[in-house]
């Protein structure tokens, strides 16, 4: 693994740790699917940050009950692109709301 992929990892389990309890509240039905929901959002923003295409650090990924939703700004429409093809790549994902908008 190269430094990137570790920095990601690192920070998507922090960003885990940092949110643990919300399970309820969020709609997840039990611990199971929480954790499904976390792992497929670090295994999204990884992929961003190991593609030359997408700035991890300006596209949100949320995902529950295997939903994800983007959002954030995207410097092309390929960018945008690139980000949903990535999200559909991960184990997992039943869907994509891609709300991610194109600057000018």
């Amino acid at each position: 693994m190269n430094i990137r992929t570790l920095f990601a990892l690192a920070f998507a389990a922090l960003l885990a740790l940092t949110a643990t309890g919300c399970a309820v509240q969020r709609g997840q039905s039990t611990v199971g699917a929480y954790v499904d929901d976390t792992a497929i959002t670090t295994s999204i923003k990884s992929r961003f940050v190991e593609n030359k295409i997408v700035d991890a650090a300006a596209i949100s990924v949320e995902t529950l009950n295997g939903t994800v939703m983007l959002s954030g700004f995207a410097k092309s429409p390929d960018e945008k692109s690139t980000a949903a093809t990535l999200a559909w790549s991960v184990m997992g994902v039943k869907a994509v709301k891609n709300e991610i908008t194109v600057r000018p």
